[in-house]
């Protein structure tokens, strides 16, 4: 990858491109509240002080997990990053997240942002594909481990205001579409880095060498070679790099979900904690197959629709107060990289970009 298309990868990310995820979300609010929220609904969150400790504690708890974040992409980088990049680069990745489709997400470029603070494109991809890898076998760990803590009619069965339905059948299919795709990428990140990356690298050859998608065959082979310079590097860590790592992935991914559990304990007594944390962790693998950017409109509407029954409201109410709760939740868990990664990109790409250019000329 060369100079000019880091620039070009990095430049597609202007700060206008938060206009299109942020009209989805707001279109998506504007909908719920004209649909589902009224006065009623609104006088049951009353804001009082333990209103605001809570969410603050919510806020806290997304410290928390930018904090993982953080450790844990010093760790891979073997602490070739100060605090300081690492902070910058965990922003500008969640940014780029944002604006992008969730089975996208922020991962191609992220390679850009740790070359661009000083390491080796080998070594860049190595450590974006070893936190890729660390983040879903997270799913693949926590699920099967939430599904005998809870159980399956528990964790996929709710009511929508009332009304008994339930819908057990769509959620376990989404679920079970969301958790083949990450438990797919597990297997074969996992066997190309660590077992055999010629094979995974000829396997990523043969596949974009059909006459659809032929013309990417070239950045496959790229892609291919990564893998295997990767893989050398990762190898040769001792088991107590990986174990850290992971640590630092549960923190990170872990405080992410105990956030709702904050915001609902704010307005409500709640007794089913473990629930509600677990039907957030489904709620983000069914979130991989969301086409919108970041999950915008997709996020809101199940996490509201799938917490409604942990509620102890009336049954009538319950559903437009968990929107109201999902939509604290968006405001909390994602705008805020919006704004970050909005302040932060053009500064970056100047300093990386232009005046670097400027500088070697």
């Amino acid at each position: 990858m060369t100079q000019d298309s880091h620039y070009d990868l990095v430049s597609k990310l202007k700060p206008r491109k938060i206009i299109l995820p942020v009209l989805i979300g707001l279109a998506v609010i504007g909908w719920f509240i004209s649909k589902e929220i009224n006065a009623e609904v609104l006088s049951k969150l009353v804001f009082t002080w333990k209103s605001v400790i809570w969410l603050l504690i919510a806020w806290l708890c997304m410290i928390g997990r930018d904090l993982g974040y953080i450790i844990r992409i010093r760790i891979l980088s073997d602490n070739d990053l100060t605090w300081k990049q690492a902070f910058k680069v965990i922003m500008l990745w969640e940014f780029t997240s944002a604006i992008t489709p969730s089975t996208v997400g922020g991962t191609a470029v992220a390679v850009v942002f740790l070359h661009k603070e000083g390491m080796s494109v080998g070594k860049s991809t190595a450590v974006v594909l070893a936190t890729s890898f660390l983040d879903e076998l997270y799913f693949v760990i926590m699920l099967p481990v939430i599904l005998i803590a809870v159980g399956k009619a528990a964790l996929f069965t709710t009511t929508l205001q009332g009304t008994g339905l339930g819908f057990l059948n769509e959620l376990t299919l989404f679920t079970s579409i969301g958790y083949g795709i990450i438990l797919l990428w597990v297997l074969l990140v996992g066997y190309g880095l660590l077992r055999n990356p010629a094979a995974i690298s000829r396997l990523i050859i043969a596949f974009f060498s059909l006459p659809l998608i032929r013309r990417w065959k070239g950045s496959a082979i790229k892609a291919g070679d990564d893998i295997i310079e990767s893989s050398h590097q990762l190898k040769q860590k001792p088991f107590s790099f990986w174990v850290k790592a992971l640590l630092a992935t549960f923190l990170s991914w872990t405080s992410r979900y105990w956030v709702v559990n904050a915001i609902l304990v704010a307005f409500f007594a709640i007794n089913d904690h473990f629930l509600i944390f677990a039907r957030q962790l489904v709620t983000w693998i069914m979130m991989i197959i969301s086409p919108s950017p970041g999950g915008s409109g997709f996020a809101e509407l199940i996490l509201g629709r799938y917490i409604s029954d942990t509620l102890p409201v009336d049954p009538l109410l319950a559903g437009s107060i968990a929107l109201a709760i999902a939509i604290i939740w968006r405001i909390i868990t994602y705008y805020p990289y919006l704004i970050i990664g909005a302040l932060l990109i053009p500064g970056w790409i100047e300093s990386k970009f232009i005046k670097h250019s400027v500088k070697k000329t």
